[in-house]
């Protein structure tokens, strides 16, 4: 039986700039002449994701439209499902009074976090603001529902509160709201931190659900970082939603292909379902990447000798 050990901080955020392990993260130069050219898929931009974040972040705050726009559409070259960046960058659109953009993307977002209550919120502003007022009752009214099923307790019910009221209010304004203050309420680097070092104590304490709260106040921050990425997929494994956990391992790991926590964890996650192979292939990628060994590659060849997970 393996004994549940502190989970790692990779990076202390209000240390160290937010930028992603590995210099593969490091935007790639295009091919020049009297050489062999390089592939398309080899010059094609990279991003630091995170670094894009914050800085889509800053321009949203000062009402820089047009470079968060380009920031979160570079985010989402690197993780095209982060519902975060979807959402941002529907925001920037509404700022750039794009529309039709901007429902696109807030769409994204619901599809990737149907409990992005602030989505739902835009999204149906940006409906009434084009004119649909049909999707626009319809989104108003889903909403209605929910914050009856919710009730006044619940996490939610301030957003849904707020949101209805903001949809029922634009749908006799013909021009959308632009309010991005209450969605940046998390997007503090000071916030991210907090809420980040709060999950890693909250998985300390086994509290998982309660640690996949904070980290998804992290992601408001932070964005698709692959340390947040990596712990979410962590606490959804400890709850056994493995489907879930290898989302984020994958995630994590197409941002950072070396990112060690994330390599060994799902690794962990192989063996405990059985797949020794792939957990062997994930040993030998750490085995590759610490020279003088590491702590994630003892800790799952652990894993691997014993041939089963936790039990813990």
């Amino acid at each position: 039986m393996h004994a549940i050990r502190r989970p790692r901080t990779w990076i202390l955020f209000s240390l160290l700039p937010l930028a992603v392990t590995g210099s593969q993260l490091i935007a790639a130069g295009g091919g020049g002449m009297g050489g062999m050219p390089s592939m398309p898929s080899e010059s094609a931009p990279s991003y630091d994701a995170a670094a894009e974040f914050r800085a889509g972040i800053a321009a949203l705050g000062e009402n820089r439209f047009k470079d968060a726009k380009q920031n979160f559409d570079h985010v989402l070259v690197m993780a095209t499902k982060d519902p975060n960046a979807n959402y941002y960058a529907g925001m920037a659109r509404l700022g750039l009074k794009d529309n039709k953009g901007a429902v696109r993307f807030f769409e994204k977002a619901i599809k990737y976090d149907d409990n992005m209550i602030q989505a739902h919120k835009q999204y149906g502003i940006a409906l009434a603001a084009l004119g649909q007022k049909d999707k626009a009752q319809a989104e108003l009214d889903a909403l209605k529902a929910r914050a009856t099923q919710c009730g006044d307790s619940c996490p939610q019910a301030a957003d849904l509160k707020d949101a209805i009221a903001a949809i029922t209010s634009q749908m006799g304004t013909p021009q959308a709201r632009i309010d991005t203050a209450p969605s940046l309420i998390f997007a503090s680097a000071q916030g991210g931190d907090q809420a980040y070092l709060e999950a890693v104590s909250l998985i300390n304490e086994h509290r998982y659900e309660d640690a996949i709260a904070s980290l998804h106040r992290a992601e408001m921050a932070f964005g698709p970082h692959p340390d947040v990425l990596t712990y979410l997929g962590f606490a959804n494994r400890k709850l056994k939603r493995y489907d879930v956990a290898e989302h984020y391992y994958l995630a994590a790991l197409r941002l950072a292909p070396n990112h060690r926590g994330a390599t060994e964890y799902y690794g962990e996650l192989m063996v405990e379902r059985g797949d020794l192979a792939g957990a062997r292939a994930k040993l030998a990628v750490l085995d590759r990447t610490c020279s003088f060994g590491c702590y994630e590659a003892e800790e799952l060849r652990r894993w691997i000798e014993s041939g089963h997970g936790s039990t813990s």
